[in-house]
């Protein structure tokens, strides 16, 4: 299945967000693997196989699109962004294409890498 494949089910607003959303990632985080995720609905961006890796996972809902960080928890998140109660995940809440050309996201998304370089080395 493809990433096409999940947002086809979701108004066009949301495909589209989420498509945009899906490129901005590949942009910020070169080498970045995607995978989908058919039964939780959502698409994972990791550096490696297997949960610890992931970096990133964008969870579409009919409601809108979340960001949503692994260890998110313990991320600096000087912009705010970050939502949630959960002990290890936060997400953010990607409400319109103004959201991707945030400097914040960029800053999180960077701390969000560094994060997980040094928990494999």
């Amino acid at each position: 299945m493809t990433a096409e494949t999940i947002f086809s089910g979701y108004d066009k607003k949301i495909s589209t967000l989420g498509l945009q959303l899906r490129e901005f990632l590949f942009s910020q985080l070169p080498g970045i693997y995607e995978e989908v995720d058919v039964s939780a609905n959502i698409l994972s961006y990791n550096y490696g196989a297997g949960y610890k890796n992931v970096i990133c996972v964008i969870i579409p809902s009919k409601k809108g699109i979340k960001l949503g960080f692994n260890r998110g928890s313990e991320l600096p998140d000087p912009g705010k962004l970050l939502t949630g109660t959960g002990k290890v995940h936060r997400f953010m809440e990607i409400r319109s294409a103004d959201d991707l050309v945030n400097p914040a996201l960029k800053i999180l998304l960077a701390a969000a890498c560094s994060s997980h370089q040094k928990r494999i080395t």
